[in-house]
């Protein structure tokens, strides 16, 4: 028993990284990362030993953040959570490489949470195409076709961005 909540513990970091990358806000990711391990610990019965318990985690806090979304929708309020009182004050960047990422990660914001929810789980969780599916509880093909959108709409808002940084105002 208490190899199986070492190793479900081992998996927080991931755990917060996914549902930051979904609610941006910290203290919204924060529980719903206690959430999904309150449950995961309730049901430590149902996780197979042997097995890494990533997936298992990860299809938990998907099905939470989605039903938190239903909540939400239902309620009439925005979907989108505001931004942190530190990301909302204008700061100048140190570097090229931190205005870039600040630039991904705000486009990434923008796009849908189920393509946004599809392209993190398979970029930057490192699930394959069938294990992001599965947790996602959608088919393969769907998975492949929110990636292959949400894709194309990052490259779109990103080329917006950047077209906005070199378009400059001439006074007269």
């Amino acid at each position: 028993m208490d190899d199986k909540k070492a190793a479900i513990l081992s998996e927080i970091p991931r755990l917060r990284r996914y549902a930051r990358s979904l609610l941006r806000d910290r203290d919204s990711a924060d529980d719903l990362v206690q959430d999904c391990l309150e449950r995961a610990l309730l049901r430590l019965d149902n996780w197979q030993t042997g097995e890494s318990p990533r997936r298992w985690l990860f299809t938990i806090m998907h099905h939470l953040f989605i039903d938190q979304m239903r909540k939400v929708n239902r309620r009439g309020e925005a979907a989108i959570l505001p931004l942190e009182a530190g990301e909302a004050q204008a700061a100048p960047a140190d570097q090229v490489e931190t205005i870039a990422s600040r630039e991904i990660m705000d486009a990434l914001q923008a796009i849908s949470p189920d393509r946004r929810a599809a392209l993190v789980m398979v970029a930057i969780e490192g699930f394959s195409y069938a294990e992001a599916a599965n947790i996602l509880g959608v088919p393969a093909g769907t998975l492949m076709s929110r990636i292959a959108r949400g894709r194309e709409e990052l490259r779109g808002l990103l080329e917006d961005t950047s077209r906005r940084r070199s378009i400059r105002i001439v006074e007269k």
